[in-house]
């Protein structure tokens, strides 16, 4: 098989074509309609090899973003590592939210930060006052490094959920594991940190601790909002009535499915509000 852009199409066509096409305008600094056009492209041995070694990879399950080293998420390109979970689509569901409930100088907390795809988002659309938390180490270099690259003035802190954090909130956004031990789809997410992904057996841990502990945070009015799977909207629901949120509300992903749950602490002047 020649060693050209077709051919090499050709001989990984069990691929996805969006992986395939993706990785070799990457590799070749070309765009998607350029690469129909120069199918005859020769490929040079040494490319040859780098791209053999990426379809490796990707039939090994691995994301591609890993792969590229960075990928996209709402106006801007993140440098993602195995040491942080890819940034999805749905998760900017949270963020239209988290702003349409803030406004200038609000104090913001983004807890599990991962690349720092929340943080940042909210921090060059908004001015605010942006803490960022994460529990990793290697999770929060890979944060700063986009923060500092892409100028959003973004604090960091190495904190499990709340365990380092102090003071009052306006909103705090979240988006923890969620997903079940044992959930069919993990073996598909094998090269992801699998800490990012799982918690306990219904995939309610982190929620749970998240929701219950929020409220000692927020100060009256404040909003917390936090992403979860599509099966788990009506026991996190529970979670936030239990904690004393009103204004409940679940947003759905663009796939109609219930992606994210937010509610607002009571005023301490409410008939059921709580210190």
């Amino acid at each position: 098989m020649s060693q050209t852009l077709a051919g090499w199409l050709a001989r990984h066509a069990e691929l996805p074509d969006s992986d395939r096409d993706f990785l070799l305008c990457h590799r070749l600094d070309l765009d998607r309609a350029a690469l129909r056009l120069n199918a005859d492209r020769p490929i040079d041995q040494n490319l040859w090899q780098t791209l053999e070694a990426d379809a490796a990879r990707l039939a090994a399950g691995e994301p591609l973003a890993y792969l590229l080293g960075e990928w996209s998420f709402w106006d801007f390109d993140l440098v993602v590592s195995a040491d942080v979970l890819v940034p999805r689509p749905e998760t900017e569901i949270l963020v239209e939210a988290a702003l349409q409930r803030t406004q200038p100088g609000d104090r913001v907390l983004d807890l599990g930060t991962g690349s720092g795809a929340i943080a940042i988002a909210l921090a060059r659309s908004q001015q605010l006052e942006m803490l960022a938390a994460d529990a990793s180490a290697a999770a929060l270099s890979i944060a700063r490094e986009n923060a500092a690259s892409l100028g959003a003035p973004v604090a960091f802190l190495e904190s499990n959920w709340f365990s380092a954090v102090t003071g009052m909130f306006d909103l705090i956004v979240a988006n923890p594991p969620y997903v079940a031990e044992g959930d069919p789809h993990l073996p598909a997410l094998a090269h992801e940190p699998s800490r990012a992904l799982v918690s306990g057996p219904e995939g309610l841990d982190d929620l749970r601790q998240i929701i219950a502990e929020a409220p000692a945070h927020l100060d009256a009015g404040g909003w917390l909002l936090v992403e979860h799977g599509y099966d788990q909207a009506d026991a996190v629901g529970n979670l936030f009535a239990e904690a004393g949120f009103e204004a409940l509300e679940c947003l759905k992903d663009l796939g109609g499915q219930p992606r994210v749950t937010l509610g607002r602490r009571l005023p301490d002047n409410s008939p059921h509000g709580h210190a």
